[in-house]
């Protein structure tokens, strides 16, 4: 028979697990259904730009880029505002993530272990402004990997929040505008 202490250790991670699960099965489903969810958003008004905004939050913890989902919502509203949606859908991931890193910690007792970690792993400057947005602005897996890193950690969120803004605004700029240049240089 399991003692309560270890049905509590076992349950985050069962949690976890699960969420993960759902959240990688609703993913797979909204990437292989592209044009049903543009066709969707596009009817929809203000209620396309929340679910654009959560589909960016699914994605933003899943290893699928989100800068396609990017350049298809310009397509339909235009580079600004795909900027504030992406932007504040890639913000919404980034905060997920942080708690994803949080939950981490805790099981792996990470305060503990802090010290012990070879390579002065232990004394990374992840609290550091500069250091969060460097990060951040690394391409691929810079942003998930510092936002997750930065739960562990146990980064203030308001630091947290403002240095994840900076670098997530710039990018989705970049993205929203780059992709609506692309797609109207097209031949119609």
């Amino acid at each position: 028979m399991d003692s309560p202490v270890a049905k509590s250790k076992t349950r985050p991670i069962t949690l976890l697990a699960a969420s993960l699960l759902i959240i990688i099965v609703a993913v797979i489903v909204v990437s292989k259904e592209m044009d049903t969810v543009r066709a969707f958003i596009l009817g929809s008004g203000w209620v396309g730009v929340v679910v654009s905004v959560l589909i960016y939050a699914l994605l933003g913890i899943s290893p699928i880029p989100s800068e396609p989902v990017t350049v298809l919502i310009s397509t339909i509203y235009g580079p600004f505002q795909a900027t504030l949606v992406a932007g504040v859908g890639n913000l919404l991931a980034a905060v997920v993530e942080y708690y994803i890193g949080i939950g981490i910690g805790d099981v792996a007792s990470f305060e503990k272990q802090r010290a012990r970690l070879p390579f002065g792993l232990g004394r990374f400057p992840v609290d550091s402004p500069i250091f969060l947005i460097a990060v951040r602005s690394l391409p691929g897996y810079g942003p998930k990997f510092i936002s997750v890193l930065a739960g562990i950690y146990r980064v203030p969120m308001y630091r947290y929040l403002w240095t994840a803004a900076i670098p997530t605004l710039v990018g989705a700029a970049i993205f929203a505008y780059g992709g609506f240049g692309l797609i109207s240089m097209q031949p119609k």
